[in-house]
């Protein structure tokens, strides 16, 4: 239910939107509805996309609408699943502000979550995208004793590597950022989309604001992060039982999707020529032929020891990877 009467973007430059998607989120939604109606520095819309819930979802947005017309609310529905990626670049599509923040359904913001963000944009024109961490909570919103930056590792010398502006050579090891936390400026969504099906939104988007500006990250825990059951995308710390699971799966389904990755990466790349640095043409290069070197190795053990070696040698697998659990990975990982 857009509202036809609210200011464009050209005329208000810092309209701020919200793409929440839902799917059978009624447990939670209200909370986290109201607490983005309730931040200290207001959101102007909120579009919610729908991915076929059969609950009663789309029935609490539209009470939490009907109750909060100083917002501009768009609901779109969908009577079959698009998918995470897919339904968040709908969503996003289907904004009109300059900034906008994602959300997930079941997350609860700080009451500055906003305000946090939008300082992150004033303080440095060439940020084009900022995150920050996250309290993690369980189903009844309790804390449970941990933070999602400690939780993925992501570690001070990587954040030093992002604050100096090489958040590219922290990104292509590994994904650092999670949606449910991140705010970006449009004009990212016009240079990113579209999102390639191998690609989760929230990586693809992080890796442009790379290649392209700037990343900041913020410490400040600036929403209730929820784990529970039906999480379509977690943050469990990894255990050691997880780990050695890893360790014993099948290669070919892991492999193959890296590899999809890191083509659809280079392709796009390539396909922006000269509009992208000699270096970063480079480095995701180096990033496809890693991909390509892993997918290929033999299936017997014994013969990929030599290849896995010269490949260390060569820098790789720490350059595009975390060579301590991917070379391990590699060597015990049995035959498809």
């Amino acid at each position: 239910m857009p509202n036809p009467d609210h200011s464009s973007t050209s005329e208000n430059p810092t309209k701020i939107s919200v793409a929440l998607c839902t799917f059978n989120g009624e447990k939670y939604l209200k909370e986290q509805l109201e607490s983005i109606v309730k931040q200290s520095r207001p959101v102007d819309e909120i579009v919610v996309s729908d991915d076929g819930s059969t609950d009663r979802t789309l029935e609490i947005v539209k009470i939490l609408a009907k109750a909060n017309p100083q917002i501009s609310w768009n609901i779109l529905e969908s009577k079959s699943s698009l998918g995470v990626t897919a339904n968040f670049e709908r969503a996003i599509s289907n904004t009109t502000g300059n900034f906008i923040l994602l959300s997930d359904q079941d997350d609860i913001w700080r009451i500055d979550r906003v305000a946090v963000s939008m300082m992150a944009f004033e303080r440095d024109p060439q940020t084009l995208l900022f995150h920050s961490d996250a309290r993690l909570v369980d189903s009844q919103g309790s804390a449970i004793g941990g933070t999602l930056f400690k939780a993925i590792g992501y570690s001070r010398k990587e954040r030093g590597l992002v604050s100096r502006g090489k958040a590219l050579t922290v990104l292509l090891r590994r994904n650092t950022v999670t949606g449910a936390t991140t705010a970006f400026k449009r004009e990212l969504f016009e240079l990113a989309k579209p999102f390639p099906p191998s690609w989760v939104h929230d990586e693809w988007l992080t890796m442009f604001a790379a290649i392209f500006g700037r990343i900041e990250s913020s410490l400040e825990g600036l929403i209730d992060y929820r784990q529970h059951d039906s999480n379509q995308i977690g943050a469990a710390a990894p255990t050691i039982s997880g780990r050695v699971q890893k360790l014993v799966e099948s290669r070919s389904k892991r492999n193959a999707r890296l590899l999809a990755r890191a083509t659809d990466l280079a392709n796009r790349i390539n396909s922006l020529g000269k509009d992208v640095s000699q270096e970063v043409h480079r480095l995701v290069a180096g990033k496809l032929e890693h991909e390509q070197f892993r997918s290929a190795l033999p299936n017997s053990r014994f013969k990929r020891i030599i290849p896995i070696k010269f490949e260390a040698l060569r820098g790789r697998y720490s350059r595009f990877g975390r060579a301590r659990f991917d070379i391990p990975r590699d060597l015990l990982q049995p035959p498809d």
